[in-house]
């Protein structure tokens, strides 16, 4: 990420978007066939979401677990080969949507399987029983109070562990725990089993992926939700009133766009308390995180210079304050830890110069939305931002049309109106049926080493394949899947030859001297 001579372009495509008969992308055969088309296609980067397990609402910016991986994207046919399941019970799936996730559908026919197979794992004399003990040793940090908080939330059917849960057990009393875990040993080995299926086939398959030379590209949301295990476990690292209720969430404030600002909910860290334990817990965050992918995008990177807490007891975001973070330390201490990290720095919306100061001394590279140059001024009349038009771009960023927030960039201009659209038109120079390739072109032609393109935006989609709405919760959000039929040879050929021109092969310059 940090040579100079090296320029790089990517897919950003998550697991669950995947083509799989069973209702959601998993970890099996078109998991494989989706990377071999990225590698004919010349990318060398695979961007994802965040990989836990989704809560209220499906969205991976809010998982059950920071460390967890998500239990749906676990392939049912990789268990059957292992004998772990029946292949008539798969045979007799639902007949599931192709262009979307049904996620309560899919929750409710597959985790059953799943814990069936753990099952069979558990009273199997499977070989594999070595290496699961020695996983859970490994993973202890967080897997038991992963495995112990799924089965309490199963119990009383809702995460909310703060208001929802029998005080003992919201506040983890010793006896209390003690006496749950003697009760529920068997539904917590469960859980723990599910979690090693997910981490044999996630290795094994980004084992694959890097051996086609393309690397996996993760995601960290900055905050981690209320209703998790990592509050539940970790409610020290929070800021908390005298009773132990969080006192402040984060948000960010009004702006032109919204009056009311934006009251995202998560608990904000207690920095001085994270501090004062040498950052142990992020340590093991992004250890976790980086044996699962090889890059990993910050989302909310300003939130390490300042974060913006308002009063929990507030139903809006306009009485909040920003609080300074001291994040020269925090990457300090990171950098002693693992050494150069990879790491790109999600640095939309509103920088100031030391947060700037704190990506460009790390050398992080930021972010570039094309979409984002174009719009209307506050007079309502269409204006250039020119930050996020290509030819003001530096090199050291990571490029994209739009992002897993934004519309796809067909739905984008086509929700434009006339003198906007025509802006966008007469920059780009093409027609109107012309336009997501030419973006996508001129931002593979522009300065910045690396490329991004949601695969949505590869295909042309419109509005109907956007990944989310932000500041929603709805069914159509983090849904949107591709058909098997649509990784097609042509256009791998076509992004192949754009990259190939553009010189984001992946090779070092002087290679191709």
């Amino acid at each position: 990420m940090n040579s100079k001579h090296v320029r790089t372009a990517g897919i950003l495509l998550h697991i669950t978007s995947l083509p799989s008969e069973y209702g959601i992308g998993d970890l099996g055969m078109h998991a494989y066939r989706a990377a071999d088309w990225i590698h004919k296609a010349g990318m060398q980067l695979w961007q994802i979401l965040p990989l836990g397990p989704t809560g209220f609402g499906n969205s991976p910016y809010a998982p059950r677990s920071t460390f967890a991986g998500n239990e749906m994207m676990i392939s049912l046919d990789m268990l059957a080969e292992q004998g772990l399941l029946s292949s008539q019970v798969l045979e007799a799936h639902p007949n599931f949507p192709a262009d979307h996730v049904d996620f309560d559908q899919v929750q409710r026919w597959k985790l059953p399987l799943l814990k069936q197979a753990a099952k069979a794992f558990l009273h199997s004399a499977a070989l594999g029983k070595q290496a699961y003990l020695d996983f859970c040793r490994q993973q202890q940090f967080w897997l038991d109070d992963y495995a112990s908080f799924m089965v309490l939330y199963e119990q009383f059917q809702d995460a909310r562990w703060f208001s929802h849960w029998p005080t003992p057990l919201g506040k983890r009393t010793p006896a209390a725990m003690q006496v749950f875990e003697e009760e529920h040993a068997s539904d917590i080995a469960i859980w723990k089993v599910l979690q090693f299926f997910f981490e044999q086939q996630w290795i094994a398959f980004k084992q694959y992926v890097n051996s086609l030379n393309i690397s996996l590209v993760g995601d960290v949301p900055i905050f981690v939700a209320a209703d998790s295990a990592d509050t539940w476990s970790k409610l020290y690292l929070f800021k908390t009133d005298k009773e132990g209720h969080f006192s402040s969430v984060s948000g960010v404030p009004p702006d032109i766009f919204s009056a009311t600002g934006q009251l995202w909910g998560n608990p904000v860290y207690d920095w001085n308390a994270m501090k004062e334990r040498g950052y142990a817990w992020w340590i093991k965050r992004l250890e976790r995180l980086f044996h699962l992918t090889d890059i990993l995008r910050i989302d909310h990177f300003r939130g390490f210079d300042a974060y913006y807490e308002i009063p929990a007891q507030e139903t809006t975001a306009q009485h909040g304050t920003w609080v300074p973070v001291d994040g020269m330390d925090f990457f300090r201490v990171i950098k002693n830890h693992f050494g150069e990290v990879p790491i790109i720095a999600e640095d939309l919306g509103l920088m100031t110069d030391s947060v700037q100061q704190l990506r460009d001394s790390n050398h992080f590279p930021g972010m570039k939305i094309f979409q984002f140059g174009f719009g209307v001024d506050v007079n309502h009349e269409p204006n250039y931002y020119d930050d996020f038009l290509p030819h003001n771009w530096d090199e050291n960023f990571v490029a994209y049309t739009g992002t897993h927030d934004n519309n796809t960039t067909w739905g984008w201009f086509s929700s434009l109106d006339e003198p906007t659209k025509q802006m966008v038109l007469d920059y780009l120079g093409c027609s109107n049926d012309a336009v997501v390739w030419t973006m996508i072109r001129i931002l593979f032609l522009s300065h910045a080493r690396c490329a991004v393109i949601p695969m949505q935006d590869v295909l042309q989609k419109d509005e109907k394949a956007r990944m989310n709405y932000p500041s929603t919760c709805n069914a159509v959000n983090w849904s949107w899947r591709v058909g098997a039929e649509e990784f097609d040879a042509e256009l791998a050929t076509r992004l192949a030859a754009l990259a190939e021109i553009s010189a984001r092969t992946g090779r070092l310059a002087d290679e191709t001297a």
